[in-house]
């Protein structure tokens, strides 16, 4: 029998929930692209329910005791007296989420005798040290696609609030105030807008997809280019880079995964050469983005504003620039964890966990490490290496959460 240990993130402050906003989600048949949605062979939770907190437990519990398994789940996860630290040691699997991550470093791989699988309840794997894994054979997958468009739509979202001024509007409303100028002196069109992703995959293309219908002109950078017949379709200009495309944009947002090609890529040099007054939108990972940089770019005036969903690390230090920083739209990564999100990438991680325990090979599109090499989409979108290194900053957050697992 296997002992699955599982970090999630904590239950809502007054509780977990007994009712919901909606009665059900819409029936999504397959992705974009034609990919299934995951098959597991049942579910054990309602779609639309709050999955993803301690109390949610992605469904699990039933499944895996019921077959003999132990199931731990924690939301106390950062700091050598965590109770993640305590139960990894002879833990054989862990399901971490990208939004509360739990880092698996080079040292807690070492800890970890028994671990073979880490499985990514979302997209992103940049938590875990992939090199380590490489090295020890253990498997890393996530549920590939599984909220790529929840996250397409929180760029869109980002993007016109930023350009149109619309959360500082919001707290002159908040306030008793009508102060229409105040407003407006910031707020412009995004219409005729020059607006380029860098990462074109599917976050990438889905948000460029949704912009067209504005009447942006669209632009991208990645490492694959897209075919003729996309480019055409959707007006595309392509550029070779990142430090190419961003000085012909008004807009950039980054969808690209975390990996040491991309970590630091948009630095004092990169803003350097985006258009002053240009806006950044970053729900890819906090640490494609130099931490200083945007917040001295933002208060120069270099950049007319941010907006990221990703931190580094997760969660962010209390004290954290990015919290205090002059034109930001900040939000603590829930881009890719709406209700709709959650039931696929419970019911995915749960096909993972079938294959594992039954000896089926994992799907191919949701490997990132297998057989001690890249594999699956981990060989398309990331590069051997480490991104974990400074996560340890993550337990300098203290959550005062009764509540707190």
């Amino acid at each position: 029998m296997a002992k699955i240990l599982c970090v999630l993130y904590e239950d809502p402050a007054d509780g977990y929930p007994t009712t919901y906003p909606r009665d059900d989600l819409p029936k999504i048949e397959r992705y974009p692209d034609g990919q299934a949605l995951p098959t597991p062979r049942a579910i054990d939770f309602q779609p639309g329910h709050l999955l993803g907190s301690v109390s949610g437990e992605l469904g699990l519990r039933r499944f895996l005791e019921a077959a003999g398994h132990q199931f731990v789940v924690t939301a106390d996860k950062d700091g050598l007296d965590s109770r993640f630290e305590h139960e990894l040691v002879d833990a054989d699997v862990v399901i971490s989420q990208p939004f509360w991550p739990a880092y698996l470093t080079a040292e807690r791989v070492a800890k970890a005798k028994n671990l073979k699988l880490a499985i990514t309840a979302g997209i992103g794997s940049d938590h875990v040290d992939l090199q380590a894994a490489i090295e020890r054979g253990i498997t890393v997958a996530e549920v590939t696609y599984c909220n790529s468009i929840s996250v397409s739509e929180h760029v869109v979202m980002m993007i016109l609030s930023l350009v149109r001024n619309y959360l500082p509007s919001w707290e002159v409303v908040k306030a008793g105030g009508w102060d229409i100028a105040d407003c407006a002196s910031r707020s412009y069109d995004v219409e005729g807008m020059h607006v380029g992703t860098v990462a074109a995959g599917r976050i990438g293309s889905a948000v460029l997809r949704r912009l067209k219908p504005f009447d942006m002109h669209l632009h991208y950078t990645d490492r694959h280019r897209l075919p003729p017949e996309v480019e055409q379709e959707l007006g595309l200009t392509f550029h070779e880079s990142a430090a190419e495309m961003v000085p012909h944009c008004d807009v950039v947002t980054i969808n690209a995964p975390l990996h040491p090609e991309t970590e630091n890529l948009f630095d004092d040099a990169m803003f350097a050469r985006m258009k002053r007054g240009a806006y950044l939108v970053n729900t890819a990972r906090g640490k494609v983005v130099n931490r200083d940089a945007v917040a001295a770019a933002l208060k120069s005036g270099h950049l007319a504003g941010y907006a990221g969903d990703v931190w580094f690390p997760q969660p962010a230090p209390r004290d954290h620039p990015w919290r205090t920083m002059p034109h930001q739209g900040m939000t603590p990564h829930i881009s890719g964890t709406s209700l709709s999100a959650q039931a696929r990438y419970a019911a995915g991680t749960r096909e993972i966990l079938e294959c594992f325990l039954e000896g089926r090979p994992i799907r191919e599109e949701y490997l990132i490490v297998h057989g001690g090499h890249l594999a699956g989409a981990g060989a398309h979108s990331y590069s051997e290496g480490d991104a974990t290194k400074g996560s340890e900053e993550a337990a300098r957050f203290q959550v005062p959460n009764p509540l707190r697992a």
